[in-house]
């Protein structure tokens, strides 16, 4: 498409613009990736990890976030790395740098916690892969991960953080301990975050291809000129409600998306629809509602505009009932509505539902599931954004 040429293009140029340079303490962090933390991670013991993250915006100077939000013990790391990714597993040594924590080469979190490393100089271009390796010296326990990452990741013996290539290194399709990269860039707008479910997370979308709909609003962004970093902070399964697949949107607010480095935005997507699906009987509109109101105020107090989503049609999905369905057309009326109190409306439901069946998705847009849109229906819903 023309707009994903000139993403590509944009991308080039944002490479020349961002050489490396001393990262300014008066130029403001903009998340250019993260990935909403969750309890469930397998254990780690003396292996380097390698994961892969693709950037929304450019900067000239990094900083990364770990996590050990649902560790039960002190998350020990060491020889921490961060380089642009070539393919694979291998990265560009010249783009090698380490990174440290309050001047360390190591650092400890303790369970609950997080850290955030010093800035390094580094050169990120937007829409780049950049690959973030770190060592485990010490058996982890169970670790803080985001399990549905949509993004091959690689698992190795030994401490091989800086190396070229992983030697035979596992693949993992979750990320562990890595929240978020942020970067500085004097032009950017702020960042906006993407606060939902399985259809955020990219669940229908292609392995690897950096496609789910933040993905393709990010192109989106920089074919119109404007610098604006997109924050996926989806987790599958996940409700407005009630905790399971991760916390609940109302319970992971704060950390998810409030603490993000210059969150302006948040778009409010597809969490309720899990509500509707998972819980028996399920939730009234009303409740819904009260709760989505609750996080526009959350948002509002922090000076975060507030952008509310219909919810798709889920028809012929396997917990669709009438029930749901009703309370869904109630939701979506209040999202519409002019008293709600929402900055903007994506209304997904509009762009992705078949007119002759509005209950359900257009044919062309369906993964096949009824609860999914493949990948010309998240990018209908990318279309639909529009950040005031």
């Amino acid at each position: 498409m023309v707009w994903r040429s000139l993403f590509l293009c944009g991308a080039v140029f944002a490479s020349v613009l961002v050489a490396a340079g001393a990262a300014q303490a008066d130029t403001p962090w903009t998340g250019t990736w993260a990935a909403a933390p969750q309890g469930g991670g397998g254990p780690f013991d003396q292996q380097t990890l390698r994961e892969i993250v693709h950037t929304s915006v450019g900067g000239s100077a990094a900083r990364i976030t770990l996590s050990n939000a649902f560790g039960g013990q002190p998350l020990d790391l060491q020889d921490v790395h961060i380089a642009r990714r070539t393919s694979g597993s291998a990265i560009d040594t010249g783009t090698d740098r380490a990174v440290t924590f309050s001047g360390g080469g190591s650092v400890s979190i303790p369970a609950g916690g997080t850290a955030t490393s010093d800035p390094v100089d580094f050169a990120a271009p937007a829409g780049s892969d950049v690959a973030v390796s770190v060592y485990t010296p010490d058996e982890t326990g169970p670790t803080t991960y985001h399990q549905f990452g949509n993004q091959t990741n690689y698992v190795a013996s030994g401490d091989s953080s800086g190396s070229a290539d992983l030697v035979n290194a596992r693949t993992d399709g979750s990320s562990y301990f890595l929240a978020g990269l942020d970067v500085q860039n004097p032009v950017a707008e702020g960042a906006v975050v993407a606060l939902g479910a399985s259809l955020t997370d990219g669940v229908g979308s292609s392995p690897d291809a950096n496609r789910r709909w933040p993905d393709d609003l990010t192109a989106r962004l920089a074919s119109e000129g404007r610098t604006v970093g997109v924050l996926n902070e989806g987790i599958s399964g996940n409700r407005l409600l009630v905790d399971g697949a991760g916390q609940s949107a109302l319970n992971r607010f704060d950390r998810d998306v409030l603490s993000q480095a210059g969150v302006r935005w948040v778009i409010f997507s597809d969490d309720p629809i899990n509500d509707l699906g998972s819980t028996s009987p399920p939730p009234t509109a009303d409740q819904l509602i009260a709760a989505a109101g609750h996080l526009i105020t959350r948002a509002h107090q922090a000076g975060v505009k507030f952008l509310c989503s219909t919810l798709t049609p889920y028809q012929g999905a396997g917990y669709w009932t009438q029930q749901g369905e009703t309370q869904r057309e109630v939701y979506n009326a209040f999202v519409r509505g002019p008293g709600s109190g929402c900055d903007g409306v994506v209304d997904q439901d509009t762009a992705t539902h078949d007119p002759a069946d509005p209950t359900r998705f257009l044919p062309a847009y369906d993964s096949g599931d009824h609860l999914h849109p493949n990948t010309e229906g998240l990018q209908a819903i990318a279309n639909a954004v529009d950040l005031p």
